[in-house]
């Protein structure tokens, strides 16, 4: 049925190209978990020759964006041409329906006529049986050389030579310095945390070296005046504050476009070795794609064309998002012009380094929790291990490692209202789904895509952003009690999150708390378990916790284990069912969730798994 639905759109379509060529062969390069450490970003300490030369004969975008600070969404946007959190997929592998509206690019490129090849990448976020039929070739062996006749190609090849699990085993030998590593501000200068740098630069490096052999295959393989290279990361990386954080640092990725001359009506500035200012997301890469290859460009994408003759205007603002980050629950967003940088935290009473078991392989990280519990860290340092502000805005040009936050400053008043106000248009120009919690989004997935619940009447975005921003920013318990009668689950959990934040001040709708932890609705009925725990009534909480750890729904199980470690509660009785859901796995699939904060809390607790007949051992 989406072949049906596509070869319509493809009648209408193929007029915008120069008539008298052929369709561009087009090569992605791709490396994982890195941010513009590249020469030719200026950075004189990376040693990348291969890249540097690649952007003096092509064009190197200066602002350019992940809209999603870790892979598996970043990739599903990428995938798309809409946002993740517009298709309920924001989350880290929740792995969610797809809707038949939103179609995957390489569908577009075969029908044009393109030979899809895929060396080896997908994490894609939805549901595996929906790319099996994406590529012509998938896997370690693919190549564009194994294309017939006269076909155009589209390749990618992707590295994984800079990803954060590079940082896990060290290196013995490190050809850049660590003496000479340039720390951020926020970064204590720890032996172990100049160790991660050094050798992450060394990384690039070896990154560099590999997309060298790349270009060179291409030139051998006379097509290197034939094809469109795009060179990109996808997503910034890979430090502590990087990957996972809607900052600089985790969002903004090196992009650079080679056009050769025979395609030159495609070029975004006059001449080749230009720096294209123009703000850049990942979800601009679908519409991008169909734009140089002269497709009509479907109205449901969300991103803009910048190269070709559907190419738009300069976009203002570029969005990003953050959701769950593995096993800890978090929600933030975030909203960039050419400045300035706005972002919303809508867990403001979780800290920013919450214990996301792989950020913490890193010795860098440990090593920089461990000199802020020293008391050794400055102020600066320090706040990564607190709690957030609901707000936050900084001006990247003055301030680019983003420590100084202006949102309080009376100076920055009207451009936090301009972000304010650009930001809110953003999340309910898009619908997104991400202000919904994700116990409800599986159960909503299981009946339809979520991406088309959002576009069916049932769902009301502003209801949805408005709860989220009462409960998170000055709220009140009376108005969030009345929020509790609320028809919307989602609603009724962000008065009872609001609760949490605030505090001993909810004591005051203590009955309306204790009657949401009989809620149908998980989320609702957890996050009022925590509230109860902070007003001291922990016996009515923990029932509420101990119900939803028997739950059969993944994420409620894993959210009840993430307010079981923030309240601390190591009862008899919730042991036993953190115990029975380890006893009751019978392999890790990799996005088990629950199962990887049932192994953080028995070492919390001292408990051996092995001993307890569970095998937690899966690394």
């Amino acid at each position: 049925m989406r072949y049906l639905f596509i070869i319509p759109l493809f009648v209408t379509a193929c007029t915008a190209r120069e008539p008298d060529l052929p369709l561009p062969n087009i090569l992605w390069i791709t490396s994982e978990d890195n941010s513009p450490f590249l020469g030719c970003y200026g950075d004189t300490f990376a040693t990348t020759p291969h890249l540097d030369a690649l952007a003096a004969r092509g064009f190197l975008y200066t602002h350019a964006y992940a809209n999603a600070p870790v892979c598996a969404p970043s990739r599903n946007t990428i995938l798309t041409g809409v946002y993740a959190s517009a298709g309920g997929h924001e989350n880290m592998r929740s792995t969610f329906r797809r809707s038949d509206t939103v179609i995957p690019y390489p569908l577009y490129l075969r029908e044009l006529g393109y030979y899809c090849t895929n060396r080896q990448k997908e994490d894609f976020n939805i549901n595996p049986e929906q790319t099996r039929d994406l590529w012509d070739e998938l896997g370690k062996d693919a190549h564009y050389r194994n294309r017939p006749a006269g076909k155009p190609f589209f390749a990618i090849f992707n590295s994984n030579l800079t990803h954060e699990s590079s940082l896990h085993i060290r290196d013995s030998v490190l050809r850049h310095d660590p003496a000479r590593v340039n720390l951020p501000p926020y970064h204590p200068d720890t032996p172990e945390l100049r160790k991660d740098w050094a050798q992450f630069y060394d990384k690039i490096e070896d990154m560099d070296n590999w997309v060298g052999g790349l270009l060179k295959e291409l030139e051998e393989s006379g097509e290197a005046e034939n094809t469109i290279i795009f060179y990109y990361g996808d997503h910034g990386g890979v430090l502590g504050r990087s990957k996972r954080y809607v900052y600089e640092s985790g969002t903004r990725v090196p992009f650079i476009v080679y056009i050769p001359e025979k395609y030159k009506h495609l070029y975004p500035a006059e001449k080749p070795g230009s720096r294209i200012d123009r703000l850049v997301g990942f979800v601009d890469l679908v519409s991008t794609l169909l734009s140089i290859t002269g497709r009509s460009i479907p109205d449901y994408l969300q991103g803009n064309a910048f190269l070709g003759k559907q190419k738009t205007p300069d976009p203002e603002y570029v969005y990003m998002f953050r959701g769950r980050m593995d096993e800890r629950y978090d929600l933030s967003r975030a909203i960039r012009d050419s400045r300035y940088r706005y972002i919303r935290n809508y867990m403001p009473h979780r800290i920013y380094a919450q214990p996301v078991e792989y950020l913490f392989r890193a010795p860098s990280v440990r090593s920089w929790q461990e000199v802020c519990l020293q008391g050794n860290c400055n102020e600066i340092q320090q706040k990564f291990w607190q709690t957030k502000p609901a707000e936050e805005l900084y001006d990247t040009e003055n301030d680019p490692w983003e420590v100084n936050n202006l949102a309080e400053d009376p100076a920055y008043r009207e451009v936090l209202e301009r972000m304010r106000r650009a930001y809110r248009e953003k999340v309910l120009a898009i619908r997104d789904a991400g202000f919904i919690p994700e116990a409800e989004l599986a159960d909503l997935s299981a009946q339809q895509p979520v991406y088309d619940f959002m576009r069916s009447g049932k769902a009301d975005p502003e209801k949805l952003l408005s709860a989220a921003e009462t409960a998170t920013r000055d709220a009140r318990p009376e108005v969030l009690a009345g929020m509790l009668d609320d028809p919307s689950p989602a609603v009724r959990y962000w008065a009872v999150t609001g609760m949490v934040i605030a505090g001993e001040a909810s004591r005051t709708q203590l009955e309306r708390i204790v009657a949401a932890t009989r809620d149908s609705a998980e989320n609702v009925k957890i996050a009022a378990a925590e509230a109860l725990y902070q007003l001291g009534e922990t016996s009515g909480g923990r029932k509420a916790l101990l119900e939803a750890l028997g739950s059969s729904n993944l994420f409620a199980r894993t959210h009840a284990m993430n307010v079981i470690d923030y309240v601390d509660d190591n009862s008899p009785e919730i042991r036993e069912a953190v115990l029975r859901i380890g006893k009751a796995a019978k392999t890790y699939k990799g996005s088990d969730y629950d199962l990887r904060m049932v192994r953080y809390l028995l070492k919390k607790w001292k408990i051996d798994p092995k001993k307890q007949g569970i095998n937690l051992d899966w690394d």
